[in-house]
This record gives C-alpha cells, sequence and structure tokens, in this order.
C-alpha cells in the first residue's frame, strides 16, 4: 500500500469566508480530516459525508488529545493510505506548533504540505476596526503568546517590547493579561495606552472591549472574557471606534436557523451572515432524484417545474440516458418563479412561463387564465413524488389534462433537537415540508413566541399550526426572505 499524504491546513480565525481556496479545496478531497476546537462549525460543515473525522481539540488546561498523540494520528493515518487534512484554527505555524506536528512525519518520509491560514492576530483587530499598523502611530507590529505552563512566569522581554513602540498582539493571554499589562507598565508604558480585547474575532457573536492598559484586566474580567480571544495593545486601537465596519452590519447580534435541504441553503445562510447574522445549517428534509425513471415527456408539449430540484434531476437523467437538451425541442416550459426559471438556464433553456406570485395555486391558475394551457394542451408536471395539489386542483379547475410524473423524493434528516430554541431570533422556512420536517426533529410540539420566517402564505399557515410567530416574505424569493428580516428587525 502507497503512503499517504499529510497537509497542514490553516483554518482561519473561524469566519469560513476567509478560507484559502486551496484550504476549501483539501478539505472536500480529504480522506481523513483531524480537526481543532478553534475550527468553527460553518467550516466543519464543509467536510463531505464521507470523511473520516478526528476530534483532536484542546481547551485552556485540558488537553484531552496530548499533542504527541496528535503526532501519532497524523502519521498513522497517512501510514495507512489517507489523504490527511490537519485542520487548525488560524495559521498552522503562528503558535500553532505546527512545526512540532511535521516532524514526526519527517522522520518517518510522510510527503506534507503547508497550507498558511489567516492567522488570528492580524484578522481580528481588522474585524474590530484596528489596523495593526499605521503610520501616524507605529512603525513595527509584534506578535507575542501569552501563555505560560501553571505557576510558570511569563517568558515575555517586556522592556524590549516597550522601546520597539510598536502595535502588541497578545495570543492566548485571557488568563495572563493582568500579568502583562503590569508587565509593560512596569518596563515604562504610558498607563492610558489604548488596548482591546476581542473575544471569538470574525464570529457573528464577535465581542470588543476598548479600554486602556491600567484597567484592562478589569474590562476583562467584569466583561467575563473568555478564550478564543485576542489582545491588543497600542495606539492604533484608538481608531477602532472609526473603523470598525463588523459591528455596523445591520444583522449583528441576530441568529437565525436555516432548515433548507443542505444542497439549496448555502445562499439563504450566506446572505444573512453577509449582514452580520449569527447563523446555523439546520438542513430538515433531503432530496433525492428518483432513479430509475422513464418520463414519457416526448408525448407532452409542455413541460411544468415547480423546483430547482425537479429541472435538474430531469436533465440530468437526460443526459444518463445518453441524450441532451436537443431532445425537448419545441417544448414549452413553465416554472414556479425565478429560482427554478435560473436552473433551467443552467442548461441553456428559458421558461416560457413565470406566475406572478410563486405559488402552485397561482401557477395553475395563470396558466389557464393567460390560455398559456387549454384544453387541448399536454401538459406534464415534473415534481416530487409527494407534491402538494394546489397546482392539480387549479388545472383540474381549469379542465387541463396532465400527468403528474415524480422525478425526485423528499425526506426528512434526523437531527439533534435544537436547544435553547427560543435564544434563536429566526427559523427560517422555505416549505411545508421544511416545516414538518423541523417540527419533526424537535420533541416540543407548540412553538408559540418561536419566530418562523416564511417564503409565503402557504408555508406561514403550516407554520402557524405548530404555533410559530410567521414573518412571511414580500415575494416568494430567498433575496425577499432576507429583505424581510432586515425590515422586521428594524421596526423591532
Amino acid at each position: 500500500m502507497s503512503r499517504g499524504k499529510v497537509y497542514l491546513v490553516g483554518a482561519g480565525p473561524g469566519d469560513k469566508d476567509l478560507l484559502t481556496v486551496k484550504a476549501v479545496r483539501l478539505i472536500g478531497e480529504a480522506d481523513v480530516i483531524v480537526y481543532d476546537r478553534l475550527v468553527s462549525e460553518s467550516i466543519m460543515d464543509l467536510i463531505p459525508d464521507g470523511a473520516k473525522l478526528i476530534d483532536v481539540g484542546k481547551n485552556v488546561g485540558n488537553h484531552p488529545v496530548p499533542q504527541h498523540e496528535i503526532n501519532r494520528i497524523l502519521l498513522r493515518e497517512a501510514e495507512a493510505g489517507n489523504m490527511v487534512v490537519r485542520l487548525k484554527g488560524g495559521d498552522p505555524f503562528v503558535f500553532g506548533r505546527g512545526g512540532e506536528e511535521l516532524e514526526l512525519l519527517s522522520e518517518n518520509g510522510i510527503p506534507f504540505e503547508v497550507v498558511p491560514g489567516i492567522t488570528s492576530s492580524i484578522s481580528v483587530p481588522a474585524y474590530a476596526g484596528i489596523p495593526v499598523t499605521h503610520r501616524d502611530f507605529c512603525s513595527s507590529l509584534h506578535i507575542i503568546t501569552g501563555h505560560a505552563k501553571a505557576g510558570a512566569e511569563l517568558d515575555i522581554d517586556f522592556e524590549a517590547l516597550v522601546r520597539l513602540k510598536g502595535t502588541l498582539i497578545f495570543m492566548m493571554s485571557v488568563s495572563t493579561v493582568g500579568r502583562i499589562a503590569k508587565g509593560l507598565m512596569e518596563a515604562g508604558m504610558e498607563q492610558d495606552m489604548p488596548c482591546a480585547v476581542i473575544e471569538n474575532g470574525t464570529y457573528p457573536k464577535q465581542r470588543k472591549f476598548i479600554s486602556d492598559l491600567a484597567h484592562i484586566e478589569e474590562t476583562t474580567a467584569v466583561n467575563h472574557v473568555k478564550s478564543p480571544a485576542v489582545i491588543a495593545v497600542g495606539k492604533v486601537c484608538s481608531l477602532s471606534d472609526r473603523f470598525d465596519w463588523f459591528s455596523r452590519k445591520p444583522l449583528k447580534g441576530k441568529r437565525v436557523l436555516v432548515t433548507q435541504p443542505q444542497s439549496k441553503a448555502s445562499k439563504l445562510e450566506q446572505k444573512l451572515r453577509n449582514l452580520g447574522a449569527d447563523t446555523k445549517l439546520y438542513p430538515c428534509i433531503r432530496t433525492d432524484f428518483i432513479r430509475p425513471m422513464d418520463p414519457p415527456f416526448e408525448d407532452y408539449d409542455t413541460l411544468v417545474f415547480t423546483s430547482t430540484e425537479g429541472v435538474r434531476s430531469f436533465f440530468r437523467w437526460l443526459m444518463e440516458d445518453g441524450r441532451d437538451v436537443r431532445a425537448a425541442a419545441g417544448k414549452r416550459f413553465a416554472c414556479i418563479g425565478t429560482a427554478t426559471a435560473k436552473a433551467l438556464e443552467e442548461f441553456g433553456l428559458k421558461a416560457d412561463f413565470i406566475p406572478s406570485a410563486f405559488y402552485g395555486e397561482t401557477l395553475g391558475k395563470e396558466m389557464v387564465s393567460t390560455g398559456f394551457v387549454t384544453p387541448d394542451s399536454k401538459v406534464i408536471l415534473l415534481r416530487a413524488k409527494i407534491g402538494t395539489a394546489d397546482l392539480t386542483d387549479a388545472l383540474d379547475a381549469g379542465n387541463i389534462a396532465y400527468l403528474d410524473y415524480p422525478v425526485y423524493n423528499t425526506d426528512y434528516v434526523e437531527h439533534e433537537e435544537i436547544e435553547n430554541l427560543d435564544a434563536w431570533d429566526y427559523v427560517t422556512f422555505t416549505s411545508k415540508s421544511c416545516v414538518n420536517g423541523f417540527v419533526n426533529t424537535q420533541k416540543r410540539k407548540d412553538f408559540s413566541g418561536v419566530k418562523a420566517l416564511c417564503i409565503g402564505t402557504q408555508t406561514a399557515s403550516e407554520a402557524a399550526k405548530f404555533g410559530f410567530d410567521t414573518v412571511i416574505s414580500d415575494i416568494a424569493t430567498i433575496d425577499s426572505m432576507v429583505e424581510k428580516v432586515r425590515s422586521d428587525c428594524n421596526d423591532n
């Protein structure tokens, strides 16, 4: 068996958008991922289902997997022929002990690569509005670990740091911030030197506190700051209020559960995160293409799609069958909304009909009322195996004959129950099945007081059955849902 390879990959400070392109690619290709406590949940969501996960996380004073054992794990998995990603918070070589992990691999002839990550020493202050260098304030930057072994003195040359007059960034220093402040002041640094402590930097739950050197220990204690946190000391900290772009995001401080299928949820979740919301992917339904299938679409002149999954299942089946979109030449296409129409465009086709409101009932009624379909039309519905009756009822009322042909299944996804559900500001629902899938995962059956952001009236009606307080997007689109959150937050 050929030996595997180890990639020492920096996961950055937490925000998944700060991952390097190479890091994302390797995470998707890995056989084994050995990860730390500081790797964010949103980054862990990028890991494919088939990968083997090994948790070697450490907390301050608690190392359940000691460093020498981590080194052995990497060696063992590589010797078994695996592609191993060692996923480390921040950058592997900035107080990440990456060098130690490479030593055993090097000694045993295991090939490896290092993929640098964005270090929290620079990115976290940036997310707090603090440029670590600024020519009006300093000419150097210094990154120091404030971590010390139990009972040992800090191994820091405070006098040298004070003489340099640069920006000082202290990592792993929450428990020693008092000794650091005392050491700097005793070495001659001004007591009123601006300081900042930033907890959970780059995460939506980031907190920052601006103080001065004489009071930084008190500030840290009063606000119950916990690791991970970065402490910055220097005149550049005085710029924080002016340059703090992150705290001004419109959804900062809001928490949103996103329940769409994994394949679709990323768009909504990403848009909410871009506005500062603390989001969690919690997909409650799963869609699977039906195979084998053989829809007799050649016998019909109008193909109707009620979801992006229906579009993709049908046209991918065509290609699997050795054909392509030319097999649908001369057909007309109706789509329930713009997202479904965009999925059709992926295959080089334009929708011939989109209703004014993106609901099955509206689709059916308007196809009839506009004459897009008549009793002479031959209509095939390519949709979920269990579809709502709104569309078919509208077609029946217009005396339109049709074939309702299933091209994908929808199933519930099993999850652990969400604890402290009332601590979340919104739960998002983009379909009735998402509502039922979510309720299926929870022990409680009365959701009074839980705010549900719904994509339309039908979804909202389903949520209301379980007591949710519903907020409905103006249009049945992801963008409209996001805008509704913004306006609802402003109103409240």
